[in-house]
């Protein structure tokens, strides 16, 4: 009453060891395989067939713990290099950004310090050719005092001038008069 196998997965089945044969026949005739069992590893575990059987196990199993971990290591190494990327780019943007409010605040102060020295000259210029600027008749006296020294001005002309023609254009612009054809007169 044994039932017989239909003869279709006997044939697979030949098949099948026909094909494994071949593959064990293409294992054993790699020349790196050779190699191996030519070696003293290679013939020790020739000698212990539990021993190779122990180890091909192992490298199969650890296969997957050891690939999962190189993953590991290549997914954090290329996210350590991209946060790092990440990382220059926000310390270069806060650089970049500080230097330019220094910039700025420079620029602010250089146009402050600018503005200081160009008042400063423009006021030098001007007391200086208050103050030193040549008489009319060609004689060297101050001929244009500020409106805030008329008290000086007085005491000044009786020392200092020594035509008619200073004194006159001095008095004439302590009073406020702009025509110079009747200061000089």
């Amino acid at each position: 009453m044994a039932k017989e196998e239909p003869p279709s997965i006997s044939k697979d089945l030949q098949e099948l060891q026909r094909k494994l044969s071949l593959l064990i026949e293409s294992i054993q005739n790699n020349s790196e395989v050779v190699a191996l069992m030519k070696s003293p590893v290679g013939q020790y575990l020739d000698r212990h067939p539990f021993v190779a059987l122990t180890l091909l196990v192992f490298a199969a199993m650890s296969a997957v713990p050891v690939g999962f971990f190189l993953l590991l290591v290549v997914l954090t190494f290329l996210v350590a290099f991209v946060g790092v990327i990440l990382l220059e780019g926000l310390i270069i943007s806060v650089g970049g950004l500080s230097l330019l409010c220094v910039l700025c605040g420079l620029g602010f102060v250089s146009l402050i310090i600018s503005g200081t020295i160009i008042v400063s000259y423009m006021v030098v210029s001007s007391l200086v050719n208050y103050w030193f600027s040549p008489s009319i008749s060609g004689n060297f006296c101050l001929s244009a005092l500020p409106s805030s020294d008329h008290w000086f001005a007085t005491s000044w002309l009786q020392e200092s001038c020594w035509d008619s023609g200073c004194t006159n254009y001095i008095q004439g612009r302590m009073k406020g008069d702009k025509n110079e054809s009747s200061l000089t007169n």
